[in-house]
């Protein structure tokens, strides 16, 4: 998804969805990767929970009934994957996975957030 290019919002919102969907499946590979450790696995799991709620999120706010149902379920997903940005980087500093490992997904996660966020400006209330 370029964001130079315009589209409609039916493909826009195609788009997103299959692309927070991919992003959710490369972090349940991640997770998977862990070390086998209770710091791993909390972080791990919170990890999890965030990266699959925005994809759910934005799934739902696509079927949303209202503009102010989409409005909301996208504040949803702005909030989960800030969050999921959170853990990452917590996985990173405590030196669980290497940093290195964690880029690739960290900087998806940032454009999934930036296309969200404005998404959720365009459609604010």
């Amino acid at each position: 998804m370029n964001s130079n290019q315009p589209v409609d919002r039916a493909t826009f919102n195609e788009l997103l969805r299959e692309r927070t969907k991919q992003a959710s499946l490369r972090v349940i590979r991640l997770y998977q990767q862990l070390p086998h450790s209770g710091e791993a696995t909390v972080l791990g799991k919170q990890l999890l929970r965030s990266a699959t709620s925005v994809a759910a999120n934005y799934r739902a706010a696509c079927r949303g009934r209202s503009p102010a149902e989409w409005y909301a379920k996208l504040c949803i997903c702005v909030e989960e994957a800030d969050e999921t940005l959170f853990w990452l980087e917590l996985l990173g500093d405590a030196a669980i996975m290497p940093k290195s490992r964690l880029q690739a997904l960290e900087k998806e996660f940032l454009e999934i957030l930036s296309f969200l966020s404005k998404a959720r400006k365009k459609a604010k209330p």
